[in-house]
């Protein structure tokens, strides 16, 4: 087993988080993010794929998969249950945003910001004459 592979299952964070769509990338210039319970989302791959657009009604981290509001299935016995969703086959196109959350953005983007101009990791001229 590769040594990358192995960090991807122990980070169940890395694992589950998730691109996001190209309108929320923009507005926020982040990439990609962990999927949380009340973040709307759209299935990409698979069986449901093309459907409506969905809330998270629970993610289980466990077992890779997250639970959406609008994709159920009916058992046997007549019951429904929600069927899950590796996080890998779905896109967020709505965060739910609290102070946590606004507070990873700001310094995620802003890491970006700097990454684009060139400047991350060096020293200035000014921070050099001190």
């Amino acid at each position: 087993m590769k040594v990358a592979d192995t960090t991807m299952k122990l980070n169940k964070n890395v694992t589950s988080s998730r691109r996001r769509s190209n309108e929320l990338r923009q507005k926020y210039n982040v990439k990609s993010m962990p999927v949380r319970k009340d973040d709307e989302v759209q299935v990409l791959r698979g069986h449901y794929k093309g459907q409506q657009i969905g809330k998270i009604v629970q993610c289980y981290r466990k077992k890779f998969c997250v639970y959406i509001e609008r994709i159920q299935r009916e058992k046997a016995n007549g019951a429904t249950v929600y069927v899950g969703i590796h996080p890998s086959k779905i896109s967020i196109v709505k965060l739910k945003m609290d102070k946590d959350r606004k507070k990873i953005l700001n310094r995620r983007s802003q890491g970006r910001t700097a990454a684009t101009d060139g400047d991350k990791g060096k020293y200035t001229e000014q921070q050099m004459a001190k």
